[in-house]
């Protein structure tokens, strides 16, 4: 496809997004090629966030089958870094990866590197439990606690020894409840169960129980797919404020939610990473045919 048609193909709510970031993009949906191939050939200035997670040739195994092939990928801290691709491409296998989740699946494994402030979190010596404190796990569908709101937030702290006195504990409570965007409608009802809120209050309820142990960083598997549009634009506000103080790694079956929410995306497809990049260059100037066909809609 030439790169002058390429660009008509782009879902009007990523071309849309890129007008706010610069792009010379026209209101007509057109971006004028030679001036953008002239922007993309500019000399980047280095990025000043240090890489928090290094993975270098990982290659994971359920078994026999392997899902993962030869994956290299440098997240940065304090950035927001989207993982697209379809269905049973690897993007879960690989977040789980980050935090060793899979470590509970028999049969599983991963061969490679998987580094965290350079240290390999797959060594003989890695505390786990402690792993999954520092990156921490939101699942797709909201999993509350069968129990109160309070408690539902306290639960790790008071696994974990963080709070030695109650007042000590309602801080956390709601330091984590405000961080998290949920302090004000809760704030009246923290003792009622946690099972009466709605969808996207448990999903934050769920951001807020991880924040309280105080992770680095947060993996995220498609947060928002199974909530309401208000619900979705509550959640992705809060990852964007969110990045201020953590990495964050999410999983999105949503191209625009990718463009809006993330600085660096990678396109995956049959457990290979085809591209890794900063978000507008993967969704206006795609390296590889494979991405473009992506993200032009002509498969996935």
């Amino acid at each position: 496809m030439k790169r002058d048609n390429f660009v008509n193909f782009i879902p009007e709510g990523v071309l849309a997004y890129f007008q706010d970031v610069h792009l010379p993009v026209t209101f007509s949906g057109i971006i004028s090629t030679h001036a953008f191939a002239a922007d993309c050939n500019k000399t980047s200035e280095p990025m000043p966030e240090p890489v928090k997670i290094n993975v270098n040739h990982a290659n994971f195994f359920y078994g026999s089958n392997q899902a993962l092939h030869d994956v290299s990928m440098q997240i940065r801290a304090r950035f927001v870094t989207a993982l697209i691709g379809p269905s049973g491409c690897g993007k879960s296998t690989f977040l789980r990866s980050l935090n060793r989740m899979n470590d509970l699946i028999p049969g599983a494994r991963l061969q490679g590197k998987v580094e965290l402030d350079g240290e390999d979190i797959y060594s003989d010596n890695m505390d786990v439990i402690h792993l999954r404190r520092r990156v921490g796990m939101i699942f797709q569908r909201s999993n509350p606690f069968p129990m109160s709101i309070y408690d539902n937030v306290a639960y790790g702290v008071r696994v974990n020894g963080l709070a030695k006195k109650r007042i000590q504990l309602d801080e956390i409570v709601e330091k984590t409840l405000t961080a998290a965007a949920l302090w004000e409608e809760v704030k009246d009802r923290l003792h009622r169960s946690a099972m009466a809120l709605s969808g996207g209050q448990q999903q934050r309820l769920c951001i807020a129980r991880a924040l309280a142990v105080e992770p680095e960083v947060l993996l995220m598997d498609e947060p928002a797919s199974a909530l309401d549009p208000i619900s979705t634009a509550k959640v992705e506000e809060l990852i964007y404020n969110l990045k201020r103080n953590y990495t964050i790694v999410v999983v999105t079956h949503n191209m625009q939610q990718a463009a809006r929410i993330s600085d660096e995306t990678g396109f995956s497809l049959t457990g290979r990473l085809v591209e890794f990049s900063e978000t507008k260059r993967i969704f206006t100037a795609p390296a590889n045919r494979e991405t473009e066909d992506y993200i032009t809609g002509r498969f996935g």
